[in-house]
């Protein structure tokens, strides 16, 4: 049965990605993906949940550290009809790598849905619930924090919906700090952004590719483009949350179907790190990634 991913760890030429999970969600799988008859596929349950990992990826390049979202937070709630959520280990796990808060150099989101930004403050609000203090300021205070305008823009400019970022815990310490990338900008050596909306409409992935140059392999860190292998295999699948479902799915075919390409995946279980091989219409996921270990 699919289990939450644990800490791991791939190379791209001196560059290093480091898979810190958090915590994760057991969902109601109606609820993940609409109208999906789930007996034919009792792989992707476990105990009759659909489990979705969260963490956030390290990336340590060119002597800069960079954490790619900021996962849930400290939660443990049971949202009625939805999920359980848990997660709070984030920093447990960059501990491990001997690392704290402070020695983070960089923040990029891939967007702000809830479970991505989690880590912002010092206060983790429950979904659908305001929260219930200020926060004291930032978690990563020494770290620039980067997102798309795009994505700002959308969620700055109206109300959020369950899954939105909280104005008081999210939103307002990120007022005047947060900076604005765009597609192709270099955040630090072999490491860019690239648009990819659908799921929500400034989402962006992290690419990372050797800085020497000495190879072709890239490492996508898609964000929430793909939250299953249950896509890979069947790409028409639609999460319940994307804002453009059909831009999603072109989105998704896209960068699934790129060469030389290790696809980072947070959500998924057991392994975050893999590849996408195609024969014909068929698409298979091969994990990749080794166990990290402090040191």
């Amino acid at each position: 049965m699919p289990q939450p991913a644990k800490r791991s760890r791939i190379s791209v030429g001196d560059t290093t990605i480091t898979y810190l999970p958090d915590g994760f969600g057991a969902h109601n799988p109606d609820t993940l993906f609409p109208g999906v008859d789930w007996t034919t596929r009792p792989g992707d349950l476990t105990d009759g949940q659909f489990v979705l990992t969260f963490g956030s990826f390290l990336v340590q390049a060119g002597g800069q550290r960079i954490l790619v979202d900021l996962a849930a937070g400290k939660i443990d709630v049971d949202v009625p009809g939805v999920a359980h959520l848990k997660g709070g280990a984030l920093l447990r796990n960059l501990a491990a790598e001997g690392l704290s808060a402070a020695d983070i150099d960089t923040v990029v989101y891939t967007h702000l849905h809830l479970d991505h930004v989690g880590w912002t403050s010092d206060v983790a609000p429950l979904p659908g619930t305001p929260a219930a203090h200020a926060p004291s300021g930032l978690t990563f205070a020494r770290a620039r924090h980067l997102m798309s305008q795009a994505e700002w823009q959308y969620w700055t400019t109206r109300d959020a919906d369950l899954g939105g970022p909280d104005a008081e815990a999210v939103l307002k310490p990120l007022t005047g700090v947060v900076e604005f990338v765009a597609s192709g900008d270099t955040i630090a050596p072999g490491v860019t952004v690239e648009a990819t909306p659908g799921h929500t409409p400034g989402h962006l992935a992290v690419v990372v590719r050797d800085p020497a140059g000495a190879g072709t392999e890239e490492v996508w860190i898609v964000g929430d483009i793909v939250h299953s292998t249950a896509q890979i295999a069947d790409p028409a699948l639609t999460f319940a949350s994307d804002v453009a479902p059909d831009q999603a799915r072109q989105v998704r075919d896209r960068v699934l179907g790129r060469p030389d390409t290790v696809i980072a995946a947070g959500h998924f279980t057991d392994q975050v790190f893999g590849r996408v091989t195609q024969a014909g219409d068929a698409r298979t996921w091969t994990p990749a990634g080794a166990p990290s270990t402090s040191r």
